[in-house]
C-alpha cells in the first residue's frame, strides 16, 4: 500500500504519554488510514507505559474503570456467543492479544482449546494467574492449526498489518474464522469528534480502518467477508473519553448524548464506532 506524506487527512495528538502530534496519511484504493511517522519497534513500548492504558490492568480504581469491566462483562459472552454461531464444532482457538485473559478464559470454560499470544507482560502475568496458556509468537505457530483466530481492537496495533494478515491466513484452519474487531474512523463519532477521537489513539494505534480496508485486505489473502457487527458500546466509551481529551474532563451527559447519536447514526448508514468482522476462506 501506497502513501504520500501530502496527503495527510487529520494531524493527531498523542493525549495519553508524549503529547506528540502525528500525520495520519490515507491510502485511497484501501481507504485506510496510517499513522506517521511511525515509532521505531524499540520505542514503541514506551507510548505503552501508563497506568491508564485499560486493556492491560485489571484495576476499577475509578468509575469509568468499573462501568468498562461491567461492559466487559457481557461483550466477552456475546463475543464467544458470535464464535459459536460461526464455529459451533468447538475446537482450537487463538487469541492475539489477549490482555489479561477474561475472553480466552470464558473460551475455556465454553470448552475451546485456548491459546493467546501477548506482548505486554503486566498483562500476561495477569492471565497466566487465571490458567490462560500463552505462546511466544504467531511465527512459531504451526500452519493451518487454529479453527478461530480472534483480534479484538488489536490489528491497529501491529506495525506490518499486510504481514500480520497473510500469518493470521497462514495459521487458519482451511475451514476455519477470523474475526477482527478495530474501531472504524467513517463512524459518526470520529467525524464529530475529528482530532479529539480517542479512538485514533496515536501513536499506539498505527492503522485507521474502514470496511472497504478490511475487505480488501483479506481479498489479497483469498478471504471473504462474510459478516460485520457493530460493537454497540464502543461509541459511548469513545466518545467519553474523546470528551476528555476535547475539555479536559470526563463529560458523562454529553459522552452518552453523541455515543447515542453515532449508534443511531450507525443503524441507518451502517458506520459504527467499532466493527466486528467475520472472516473466511474462499
Amino acid at each position: 500500500m501506497n502513501f504520500l506524506e501530502d496527503k495527510s487527512f487529520i494531524t493527531v495528538k498523542d493525549f495519553s504519554v508524549s503529547g506528540e502530534s502525528f500525520s495520519l496519511l490515507l491510502n485511497e484504493e484501501y481507504q485506510i488510514l496510517k499513522t506517521h511517522p511511525q515509532p521505531t519497534l524499540d520505542k514503541l513500548g514506551s507510548y505503552y507505559e501508563f497506568e491508564d492504558y485499560i486493556s492491560h490492568t485489571d484495576g476499577k480504581r475509578t468509575l469509568f474503570e468499573k462501568m468498562y469491566h461491567f461492559i466487559k462483562r457481557k461483550a466477552i459472552r456475546d463475543k464467544v456467543s458470535l464464535i459459536n454461531s460461526h464455529q459451533p464444532l468447538k475446537g482450537r482457538i487463538l487469541d492475539i492479544g489477549a490482555g489479561t485473559g477474561d475472553f480466552l478464559l470464558e473460551c475455556k470454560n465454553q470448552n475451546w482449546d485456548i491459546l493467546g499470544i501477548e506482548p505486554n507482560d503486566k498483562a500476561k502475568g495477569i492471565a497466566v494467574g487465571k490458567g490462560i496458556k500463552f505462546g511466544d509468537t504467531i511465527e512459531k505457530l504451526e500452519s493451518n492449526s487454529f479453527d478461530v483466530i480472534t483480534m479484538w481492537h488489536v490489528l491497529e496495533h501491529v506495525p506490518d498489518v499486510e504481514h500480520q494478515v497473510a500469518e493470521l491466513k497462514r495459521l487458519l484452519k482451511p475451514s476455519g474464522t477470523i474475526i477482527i474487531a478495530v474501531p472504524n474512523f467513517k463512524s459518526y463519532d470520529a467525524n464529530h469528534y475529528k482530532e479529539f477521537w480517542a479512538a485514533y489513539d496515536v501513536p499506539r494505534h498505527l492503522w485507521h480502518f474502514s470496511k472497504t480496508a478490511i475487505e480488501k485486505l483479506f481479498d489479497k489473502q483469498n478471504m471473504n467477508l462474510e459478516d460485520i457487527k457493530p460493537m454497540w458500546f464502543d461509541s459511548f466509551y469513545v466518545s467519553l473519553l474523546s470528551e476528555k481529551y476535547k475539555t479536559g474532563k470526563m463529560n458523562f451527559i454529553s459522552g452518552f448524548f453523541i455515543g447515542l447519536i453515532s449508534n443511531v447514526s450507525g443503524f441507518f448508514k451502517k458506520e459504527f464506532s467499532s466493527h466486528i468482522y467475520v472472516l473466511k476462506n474462499k
